[in-house]
């Protein structure tokens, strides 16, 4: 694994933690969420990086999780593991809408995340979800592909 891609690693780490403690404490702003986060020995590359996602991904909650509830039956965003939700959130941020990393990259961390921090169900509910989500989003702009970019049958 190259420096980048440990860097990125835990940088979703960090994400992944600030933003459950903003969807546990809704009366905190990302500032104040990362201000008492322990950023101690923390490189400037992997800082810059969290405080981006988090700040980036707070911002379009709204516009994610309306995403979720698009493609997702059964499943509101507000009855997730937490730590789940956020994964997704992640992914989707990272793959779908900004668009800087590959989708088969956002899913595979997400679903590392998951695992991580999740419960034992977790990185298979995760891939499920943002599978669906992703097969979703490649039919509407039908581009007859699938997420890996290979041709669909």
């Amino acid at each position: 694994m190259s420096l980048l891609q440990q860097q990125r690693r835990r940088a979703r780490e960090i994400a992944l933690q600030l933003l459950y403690a903003l969807d546990i404490r809704n009366d905190q702003t990302p500032d104040e969420a990362m201000a008492l986060f322990p950023f101690e020995g923390e490189s400037e590359e992997v800082m810059n990086y969290a405080i981006w996602l988090v700040k980036e991904i707070w911002g379009k909650r709204v516009e994610i999780d309306n995403l979720i509830r698009m493609h997702i039956t059964g499943w509101r965003p507000e009855r997730m593991v937490i730590v789940d939700l956020e994964a997704i959130r992640l992914a989707l941020f990272e793959g779908v809408y900004s668009k800087v990393v590959p989708i088969p990259v956002a899913i595979s961390e997400a679903i590392e995340l998951a695992k991580r921090f999740g419960t034992e169900n977790s990185g298979r509910f995760v891939n499920g979800v943002l599978g669906k989500i992703v097969r979703s989003i490649a039919e509407v702009e039908g581009d007859g592909k699938d997420v890996e970019g290979n041709a669909s049958a």
